[in-house]
């Protein structure tokens, strides 16, 4: 037992470094550090954000207390096509690279993408009824998001159906990036079409909103984004361990048989 632990840390040590980055031990090493930094900047960023954004920023001249929705809403549509591109970074790990936590990344921010694009389109009903005077509009934003939200839901529901893992991330993998399509279409679906949301707020001749308003929203934007750092890396961590067990629990059951064939 120990030589084989020898072994394994001299394998380890003979890696480059965006090998043993990916390494599933030497990940489970790291990353425990981070956890409770990533929680802490999560939860300043938070109460940052939300005393800027309820008691420094001002309400909207047409719109009222309700644009304060948008320091929800627009972190979550946010992470919703940022979430889903981290999965096709993984989907391209998997296949090309073959690195043995790609796949797990991307199986568990796969549940993580679906929370924040039905936050998104939630949140986005709620302020478009005092806005646009309907919950919802089949406009091009709204109707890709809601498709990507259906498949968010079809690949949490593709793993599932697996049991052998490591199979199913090829095939989720080749999904994944057949679906990134629709990332771009949502970006600049108020480009192309006749659209109610508003351009983007960032364009070549800078922000078009005033700091009081833009600040708080950035800042909220963070704080989410650390909190699906955070989640995402306690996931990863969770899987890994889940996997162990299970492969630790069929050695087991094989072990077993094997000795009752013996006897």
């Amino acid at each position: 037992m120990k030589n084989s632990t020898q072994a394994q840390d001299q394998s380890i040590k003979k890696m480059n470094w965006f090998d043993r980055l990916a390494h599933p031990g030497q990940f489970l090493k790291w990353s425990k550090y981070l956890i409770i930094p990533l929680i802490i900047i999560t939860i300043v960023l938070f109460a940052l954000g939300l005393w800027y954004a309820f008691f420094n920023s001002p309400e909207d001249y047409q719109m009222g207390d309700t644009v304060r929705i948008m320091y929800v809403h627009v972190p979550n549509a946010w992470l919703s096509q940022f979430v889903y591109m981290a999965m096709a970074v993984s989907a391209i790990g998997t296949l090309v690279w073959r690195h043995p936590i790609a796949d797990v990344s991307m199986k568990v921010a796969a549940p993580l993408g679906a929370g924040f694009t039905a936050l998104a389109l939630f949140t986005g009903s709620l302020w478009g009824r005092p806005t646009w005077g309907t919950y919802w509009e089949w406009d091009g934003r709204m109707t890709a998001t809601l498709i990507l939200l259906f498949m968010y839901l079809g690949l949490v529901a593709l793993w599932r159906s697996f049991d052998d893992q490591l199979r199913a991330a090829k095939l989720i993998a080749v999904l994944t990036l057949v679906g990134a399509i629709n990332i771009p279409i949502i970006k600049f679906s108020v480009d192309w079409w006749n659209t109610l949301h508003q351009p983007s707020i960032v364009s070549a001749k800078g922000l078009s909103m005033p700091a009081s308003i833009y600040i708080p929203l950035f800042v909220m934007m963070f704080a989410f984004t650390f909190l699906f750092a955070t989640l995402h890396i306690v996931g990863m961590r969770t899987e890994i361990l889940r996997r162990r067990a299970d492969a630790l629990e069929r050695k087991s059951l094989y072990n077993t048989g094997a000795k009752g064939e013996v006897k």
